[in-house]
């Protein structure tokens, strides 16, 4: 979200606030006021998180030479790097990722979610023109492939719409987070349809997955909370954890239409996890130690 907008189907606003869903609750353990270790701890997580993201940017060129398959691996490897340098720590559970042409369709909490989903579907994301111009992460995005998206021309949609289908058309991944803006964690948006038409028309497959951060209020960036209040949030955490939980993949030629396709994908990513059957054999909880701005997606 972070920036204001008028309401309209083309920039989806959520009512989540840096002041209702960014109060930082407290660490776990608590540590006494002014506590050295823990500013310390915070100050490495930050070097540590920025000099594993720089170590990126210097690396992709080269990673773009690579083969898709070990891009990918690569990829995973320096997400689930950077995530846990930050100090958040990753569990992996639900089912077993889709192959093949991929919509790969997320809730949005936080900008860590974009990293997070790379760390088990790394892809070509969507995101906001505006991140291109960001230092550093910006340019790190355009290197990644990132699809940068003109929110503020309706008459651009069906551009990127095309552009996705192409991509899933030659068996590529896109990650989209279709709710349009960040939410809290707690409150959720709905699913804008217009990119789940790619699906229908490469005949592609849609990835639900679920990231969701405990406690939630350490994580979430919402509304005009600023990029350095929510890393100072992140970094000063004790114990943050994230859960990436990847839901059954869902076919596109099931479904009618682009509005029907998007409500199962936010069906599914919306299911509580805690009312989830137990884990079956062909399943996995997979853990792992390693675990700017909200994008917007199209309506």
């Amino acid at each position: 979200m972070n920036g204001s907008a008028a309401p309209s189907p083309w920039l989806p606003t959520a009512p989540c606030v840096p002041g209702r869903c960014t109060a930082h609750e407290p660490v776990r353990p608590p540590g006494p006021p002014g506590d050295p270790a823990g500013v310390l701890r915070a100050l490495a997580r930050l070097v540590a998180g920025l000099g594993t993201v720089a170590l990126g940017l210097l690396c992709a060129p080269a990673a773009g030479l690579l083969p898709i398959a070990a891009r990918h691996a690569l990829v995973r490897r320096w997400t689930r790097a950077a995530v846990r340098a930050f100090g958040v720590r990753v569990r992996h559970e639900g089912a077993d990722p889709a192959t093949g042409p991929l919509l790969v369709a997320a809730n949005h909490v936080s900008w860590l979610d974009i990293l997070l989903v790379a760390t088990v579907l790394p892809g070509r994301t969507i995101a906001k023109k505006e991140v291109r111009g960001w230092p550093v992460l910006g340019l790190l995005a355009a290197l990644g492939g990132t699809l940068f998206l003109d929110r503020d021309r309706l008459r651009a949609l069906p551009g990127t719409v095309r552009t996705v289908s192409g991509v899933l058309a030659g068996g590529g991944r896109v990650v989209v987070f279709p709710e349009g803006s960040t939410w809290c964690g707690r409150a959720r948006g709905r699913f804008r349809p217009a990119v789940f038409q790619a699906v229908l028309d490469s005949r592609a497959t849609v990835q639900p997955v679920r990231v969701e951060y405990e406690p939630t209020d350490s994580a979430a960036y919402v509304g005009p909370d600023p990029l350095a209040a929510s890393v100072r949030r992140i970094v000063t955490t004790r114990r943050l954890t994230a859960v990436v939980r990847l839901g059954e993949p869902l076919p596109g030629p099931r479904y009618p239409d682009r509005r029907a396709l998007a409500a199962a994908a936010q069906r599914a990513v919306a299911r509580d996890s805690a009312n989830l059957p137990p884990l079956s054999v062909h399943q996995r909880s997979r853990s792992s130690p390693a675990a700017a701005s909200s994008v917007r997606t199209p309506a």
